[in-house]
């Protein structure tokens, strides 16, 4: 029997600690704008983040903190952009630090754009777009807090769309997918298989 052939070994993780930087876990890597109380547009990126239910609704983890969270909440308001694969330098810009004066010098090499119905900015040259105004915030989860906001308006490349005459195979390959690998990595995702569902599953 070769190693590969093996049985794994299931290994406890501790959990006096957070268990989520012990293994690779797959999440997306999105873009959130607010505008701030002295009406400058902020860009960060978050990786927990996803539609919260089968409605428009979208959620990403912040905390009280961070600029992010007190403007969505000042403001009422933030978008989401879904980066591209060739877009993660300036994803990662994005994360840049502040200054004492607040301001966040890193953002002038992030192309935005204006957004159509909420009062902020998009990133320039994302394959999804979502406008969003605040619905809640879940706080005291931990040091952490869930933002849902409400899809008002959404737009996207038209290269991103499903087409019931393409391959969604096709799709993900031409126009592969940013991902982000928690804790610190990321890939690109071009390669996809459907889902085997039982002939009997019903969403």
């Amino acid at each position: 029997m070769t190693v590969n052939e093996a049985s794994p070994v299931i290994v406890p993780l501790p959990t006096e600690a957070p268990v989520w930087a012990r293994t690779f876990v797959v999440s997306p890597l999105i873009l959130v704008g607010t505008i701030d109380e002295g009406g400058t547009p902020d860009v960060a990126p978050k990786h927990m983040a996803m539609p919260l239910g089968w409605q428009n609704l979208f959620c990403f983890v912040c905390a009280p903190r961070h600029a992010t969270y007190r403007n969505a909440v000042a403001q009422g308001a933030f978008t989401v952009s879904f980066p591209l694969p060739e877009q993660i330098v300036e994803t990662s810009l994005a994360a840049g630090g502040r200054l004492g004066d607040s301001s966040k010098p890193s953002l002038a090499a992030v192309p935005t754009i204006p957004a159509r119905v909420v009062d902020g900015v998009l990133v320039e040259g994302c394959y999804l777009y979502l406008e969003c105004t605040l619905d809640r915030v879940i706080d005291d989860l931990g040091e952490n807090s869930i933002v849902v906001g409400r899809v008002v308006a959404a737009a996207a490349d038209e290269r991103a769309l499903r087409d019931p005459e393409r391959d969604d195979a096709d799709l993900v390959h031409e126009l592969p997918l940013l991902g982000y690998l928690a804790p610190g990595r990321f890939t690109k995702i071009h390669d996809s298989l459907a889902f085997p569902f039982p002939v009997d599953f019903r969403y």
